[in-house]
């Protein structure tokens, strides 16, 4: 009986030997083909995400260059309030010589029409 017992015993540990050697054996084989299916899954989204964010990327540095672009365009500007100063002296100065000139030629007509009125008296008294 002991012998029957023994075998047994031995049996048992054996298969449990057995099915640990078959499970250490395939374990890594198991953890590739999860790891290869995972991969599998994932990489058409990863794919996908990787070409949205260069196409966001793109269009950030559109955007950076625009915003770039009309910053130098304002400091452009705020340089150029000098050059605004002179135009604007300068029309002030032209509209001043206008009314100057409008005027000198206001006291003009007004001498040639009085003179024209003077000699106009003249030859109708002197008929």
């Amino acid at each position: 009986m002991e012998d029957q017992e023994m075998q047994l015993k031995v049996k048992r540990v054996t298969d449990k030997f057995t099915e640990s050697m078959y499970v250490l054996a395939n374990e890594p084989s198991v953890a590739l083909y999860r790891l290869q299916e995972h991969v599998r899954r994932s990489l058409p989204e990863l794919v996908q995400h990787k070409t949205d964010m260069q196409s966001w990327e793109e269009q950030s540095q559109g955007s950076i260059y625009t915003v770039e672009y009309a910053c130098s365009a304002v400091k452009s500007m705020t340089n150029s309030s000098v050059y605004f100063k002179n135009i604007d002296d300068l029309l002030r100065q032209a509209i001043s010589m206008k009314e100057q000139i409008s005027i000198s030629q206001g006291r003009r007509k007004k001498a040639v029409d009085s003179g024209t009125l003077k000699e106009g008296e003249r030859h109708n008294s002197g008929m």
